[in-house]
């Protein structure tokens, strides 16, 4: 039978190994220990897994979606602005306004109206932080 390593897995599933273990150690993925002590999952079992992504049904199955993404802030809509193909999405997540640029078509199939709540998933690979220049 083809097992993976988590590596191997995190790649197949387009997540980080992090996330994986993770799965594994939730019991959401199983996965055995080669002789080396490694963790490897069946190839049958990672298979069932991504059926069930493809699905829409997260790791627990429950319907959510996975993302190695951490940084998430749930807000309310408060303005969506549409043109021909385009869509700017402002959500106030406590203190903090995000705005997203969308395609159209994307904002409506996500029903995206002002008063909707929806959660505001942020990953980059460059953050830029900056400090007020003291008054």
């Amino acid at each position: 039978m083809t097992t993976f390593r988590i590596s191997e897995a995190a790649a197949l599933l387009g997540v980080s190994a992090d996330t994986v273990r993770r799965w594994v150690d939730g019991g959401r993925l199983p996965a055995s220990r080669d002789a080396h002590g490694h963790r490897r999952v069946p190839g049958a079992e990672l298979a069932a897994f991504v059926r069930g992504q493809a699905r829409g049904t997260g790791p627990s199955g429950q319907g959510e979606r996975f993302s190695s993404a951490r940084n998430r802030m749930r807000g309310i809509v408060t303005d969506v602005a549409r043109d021909g193909v385009m869509a700017q999405v402002e959500i106030q997540a406590g203190p903090f306004r995000v705005v997203s640029l969308m395609s159209r078509e994307a904002a409506d199939d996500l029903g995206l109206a002002v008063g909707v709540v929806a959660d505001a998933v942020v990953k980059s690979t460059n953050v830029v932080v900056e400090v007020p220049e003291p008054g």
